[in-house]
């Protein structure tokens, strides 16, 4: 029996296996860990989130006025309000374009570059074309008025236009497939709300909207009960969907900050990201493979882990205040 290795919802997609969550909490200056909790695979990152707020608080000391950047996993209405009524406490986080389409379908040419060190080097090597941009607002989101930022990486937006023409092309096959087998009457492709159910499980299983495409059905004259089927592309919809590529819809309560302080924080949550690569490496704070599983063995492995990863962090400190730039790794 264990509390903390249960069988939940996992990024590699391998939801049969048990697993267990680990949060972690880092400063944005020198990226050391000051805060981690180990807890239930099966417990959704919300409601971890309001299980830690006191902590966080407590982590953090007398700190003044504390920002915490996090992603929209943490985003409710209870948080939110949680955040709200914690003194000295702010956030920035990022909001789902799927809630607030308006804010993607912004014209471009109300954005603005944001003042960064990548995009200082990418005006340095003549790419003005790949500078990040960001357009600000402000709306009322969790039961007050926010500050909006949406930021447009035209890098991003390309990678992901490749990966979306991909997958519509792997669409199209899939239909050419379907209207072949409704057309030749084949076993259970006869009814039209069972072909127009395969379809939508096709664009599920894509990860594409089910809007993309229009399919008509008709009786074909000839041939009793026979059925013809016929689609053709959405462009209004494809358009629509592909002018979210690329963006990132950030809401703070930090009305006192610059665009670009605002922007410059909500990136530097890949600290964090770094932390956790840190703590998969194998030959440092290995935290997987996890062979243990009983709780007590679990959070020792764990505290060992984390502890090595202070270590290392520490290291590097040390190392850049000498001169040198060289990761743990």
């Amino acid at each position: 029996d264990s509390d903390l290795a249960r069988r939940g919802m996992n990024k590699a997609g391998r939801h049969w296996l048990r697993q267990v969550g680990l949060a972690l909490l880092v400063t944005r200056d020198t990226r050391l860990p000051v805060l981690y909790r180990e807890y239930e695979g099966n417990c959704h990152d919300s409601r971890l989130f309001a299980r830690l707020l006191d902590e966080i608080r407590t982590a953090l000391g007398s700190r003044g006025d504390v920002t915490v950047v996090v992603d929209k996993g943490m985003n409710s209405e209870e948080n939110m309000t949680a955040l709200d009524a914690m003194p000295g406490v702010h956030f920035v986080t990022t909001y789902s374009p799927h809630f607030a389409e308006e804010l993607v379908h912004v014209r471009r040419d109300a954005f603005q570059p944001v003042e960064s060190p990548k995009n200082r080097r990418l005006r340095e090597a003549g790419r003005e074309d790949d500078l990040l941009l960001a357009w600000r607002t402000t709306g009322e989101f969790w039961g007050r008025e926010r500050s909006v930022v949406v930021t447009y990486n035209p890098l991003t937006a390309s990678k992901q236009r490749y990966a979306f023409e991909r997958k519509l092309l792997k669409l199209q096959g899939a239909l050419y497939e379907m209207r072949a087998k409704v057309r030749a009457q084949a076993p259970q492709w006869r009814d039209q709300a069972a072909v127009t159910r395969r379809y939508e499980a096709v664009c599920d299983e894509l990860h594409l909207p089910r809007d993309l495409y229009d399919l008509s059905f008709s009786r074909e004259n000839g041939r009793p009960g026979a059925m013809g089927m016929g689609f053709r592309k959405n462009h209004y919809r494809i358009g629509r969907h592909i002018e979210r590529f690329g963006k990132n819809i950030i809401v703070t309560d930090r009305a006192d900050w610059s665009t670009d302080e605002i922007v410059l924080a909500n990136l530097d949550r890949y600290k964090v990201e770094q932390a956790f690569r840190q703590s998969k490496d194998d030959d440092l704070a290995a935290v997987l493979p996890l062979r243990h599983w009983t709780d007590g063995k679990i959070r020792c492995h764990i505290l060992t882990c984390m502890a090595a990863l202070c270590y290392l962090r520490l290291i590097e400190i040390h190392l850049k205040r000498a001169g040198l730039e060289m990761s743990a790794a």
